[in-house]
């Protein structure tokens, strides 16, 4: 297949003209799509110039019918020049954050992260899942920043913008280099994530629970494998994560599922999930709606064309319910809003019938009843240079 580039700052769009290519499906990816990003001058568009064989279900790890093979995993180290992210958007419940990595081969389809990679000028669609950034000295930055004498313990979260755990965390060791960290510093932290990879770090994580200095939110969006394979394809299994609640709440460590995001008429399992959460031992359990910030949308709805093409207008009408959206803001193609009051858990009767949805589950199940605070109180960064704490 030929690449045709087009310099898009040499005129303007022509709306006429503005059709997407087809998307395509490749085996363990969560989209197919190239996108240009945002701050992008040049797009490119894969045209059939007729000199590929028709059909290509033949080729191993294709999707089928395009020719495209999917491409492998690279890893692009970076020296991060500071680690501790502040947040201060009012809806989490974190102050602050540390991500080992950007971008997340798990290829999640819903990621509201995914347009961050468009900041490094890479795609927020296959370059998102397939050119992961590490940062090699993420431990060494953390542990000069929690020594700075003006530096106040905050709550503190491992992976708000990117799974922590992971198939490149396996022989990087990024995220356990921030643990070991925050662990002799006695700085309280949570993470989330949807990997069994937690598992290896249960040294580590279960004394620092026992300290009330750690918890783990494990995400299961569904019950459904066939389902979670298309939407999280380098995930665990749903199965396998319920796994990891068990061997996370034996080990004494406090332990929430995330139900998040959920996605009208796609993951209509969410009582399901809470039940074998809190049957394999979470006590807490949280959710968000579908956010579909800048180049998400489009991939998003390309997803749908290509899996749920059927009821793929259906399911973008209700997201515009949940989040409430003006006759005028739909007209304009918009789909969701990024309001601090809404973003999370959308507004209106719809996110209303959600809302209760969760509510009534979690207090049968006896989900969220007690709060398990961690304690900022034993924060010693003295202890990170060799030396006992004078308090």
């Amino acid at each position: 297949m030929d690449r045709i580039t087009i310099d898009r700052s040499a005129f303007p769009p022509d709306p006429a003209e503005s059709v997407r290519p087809a998307p395509v499906l490749l085996h363990g990816r969560g989209t197919g799509s190239g996108m240009a990003h945002r701050f992008a001058r040049e797009e490119r568009a894969v045209v059939d110039d007729g000199w590929d064989a028709p059909g290509a279900d033949d080729m191993p790890g294709d999707g089928p019918g395009n020719g495209i093979s999917a491409p492998a995993t690279q890893v692009h180290f970076e020296t991060a020049r500071s680690a501790l992210c502040a947040n201060d958007s009012p809806d989490i419940a974190f102050d602050q954050s540390v991500n080992p990595y950007r971008g997340c081969e798990h290829g999640c389809i819903y990621c509201y992260a995914r347009p961050t990679h468009s900041y490094l000028n890479f795609s927020p669609g296959l370059d998102f899942e397939t050119r992961i950034i590490a940062k090699h000295n993420i431990a060494e930055v953390l542990r000069d920043e929690l020594c700075q004498p003006r530096y106040v313990p905050r709550m503190l979260n491992i992976g708000s913008a990117t799974d922590c755990y992971q198939p490149v965390e396996r022989e990087l060791k990024l995220t356990r280099s921030v643990i070991e960290v925050l662990g002799r510093a006695g700085h309280a932290f949570s993470l989330i994530t949807k990997s069994s990879g937690v598992e290896r770090d249960l040294d580590l994580l279960a004394p620092l629970a026992a300290r009330r200095l750690a918890a783990v939110y494990v995400t299961i969006t569904t019950l459904d494998p066939a389902l979670a394979r298309r939407m999280e394809p380098r995930a665990a299994a749903p199965h396998r994560r319920l796994r990891t609640i068990r061997r996370l709440a034996e080990a004494g460590i406090p332990v929430g599922v995330s139900v998040a995001p959920q996605i009208p008429f796609i993951n209509e399992d969410m009582e399901q999930v809470l039940q074998a959460a809190r049957d394999a031992g979470a006590t807490s359990a949280f959710y968000t709606v579908l956010r579909l910030p800048w180049e998400l949308d489009a991939l998003f709805r390309e997803w749908l064309q290509v899996h749920y093409p059927q009821r793929a207008a259906r399911v973008m009408a209700r997201v515009q319910d949940l989040h409430n959206l003006s006759d005028a803001q739909r007209t304009a193609g918009k789909a969701y809003t990024s309001d601090f009051a809404q973003r999370m858990k959308g507004s209106g009767l719809w996110a209303d019938l959600l809302r209760q949805r969760f509510a009534r589950a979690c207090r049968t199940l006896g989900l969220n009843r007690e709060r398990q605070a961690l304690d900022l109180g034993q924060f010693r960064p003295g202890n990170l240079q060799g030396q006992a704490s004078l308090f």
